[in-house]
């Protein structure tokens, strides 16, 4: 929690106290208060008590320790594509997906005075690279930084006055920052995909004909063989499950076969869906389910 800038310490320590009172309504997301998973823990669970954590690991570890009953985790973004390294968080943490939420996000460029010359905007990198189009509009320099919000923070607390930081409007409230411009993502259908992860596994059930579908996630590796995955996908299509990503990735400093994270529509039980893993598995030499939930938004 010290790595967090000073001015944002007193509200960590706060939240982080509130939060030990009752752990099993506690969210844990990464970042410092007024974060964007700050905002899509309170959007998704108004009555949670969120918990700000310096990193993603951290914000795993606290419902792994039984600090917090679930953690919010950005995914993916739609402008900007996977967030790093969360495919190998997700089952490295040994948590199972529950729920996923999806949130609209906003940034804004904030600085000490409204009437600063900026020179460089600070940032999560996820949140400059919703941006890029602004900034090299404007030959603003982009700078790297662990979350949007402790950007803000950052900012606020140094004398720089040609400094800027990209963050919801929230942080500019917390931090006392003035808003120089809002809603400067490049495009307005900027939305990121959140997932809820806890210790155990939950199979949803049904709402009526009129709840959306379940979602299933999973990782695997296939045999490195000629057109393994093409074998591995055959058993989702003979057996009509929409799968909506599949994205590769190596792991181990290891080139010989390729892991795969995927998101099909439909959950375990389902005699389709479990036939489609059943071949899945024969063509792989793991295959490792994240969790089975109810989506966020339907897919088709």
């Amino acid at each position: 929690m010290n790595s967090f800038p000073r001015n944002a310490l007193a509200m960590v320590d706060k939240m982080t106290a509130t939060a030990a009172e009752a752990p099993a309504k506690t969210i844990a997301f990464q970042g410092a208060p007024g974060a964007n998973s700050h905002l899509a823990a309170m959007e998704y669970a108004p009555d949670c008590l969120p918990l700000p954590c310096f990193s993603f690991e951290d914000a795993l570890d606290a419902v792994k320790q039984g600090i917090a009953g679930s953690a919010i985790i950005p995914i993916e973004n739609s402008l900007h594509g996977r967030v790093a390294d969360i495919h190998f968080l997700l089952p490295e943490s040994g948590l199972h997906i529950v729920a996923e939420h999806f949130m609209r996000i906003r940034h804004c460029l904030m600085a000490k005075s409204e009437d600063a010359k900026i020179k460089t905007a600070m940032s999560h990198p996820q949140a400059l690279g919703q941006c890029r189009h602004y900034l090299r509009a404007r030959d603003i320099i982009p700078v790297a930084y662990a979350d949007t919000a402790a950007a803000a923070a950052y900012v606020a607390q140094q004398e720089d006055p040609q400094a800027a930081a990209i963050a919801p409007p929230l942080a500019a409230e917390i931090y006392g920052l003035q808003p120089i411009a809002n809603a400067i993502e490049d495009e307005d259908h900027n939305m990121t995909r959140f997932v809820l992860l806890a210790s155990d596994a939950v199979m949803p059930e049904s709402n009526g004909p009129d709840d959306f579908q379940l979602m299933t996630t999973f990782i695997f590796e296939v045999k490195n063989i000629p057109a393994a995955l093409y074998k591995a996908m055959g058993g989702f299509a003979t057996n009509g499950v929409n799968m909506t990503k599949l994205e590769s990735y190596q792991e181990g400093g290891s080139f010989s076969a390729s892991k795969f994270y995927a998101d099909i529509e439909g959950g375990l039980g389902d005699p389709a869906v479990d036939r489609a893993l059943e071949e899945l598995h024969f063509h792989c030499n793991e295959v490792r389910l994240l969790g089975t939930y109810r989506q966020g938004r339907p897919r088709s």
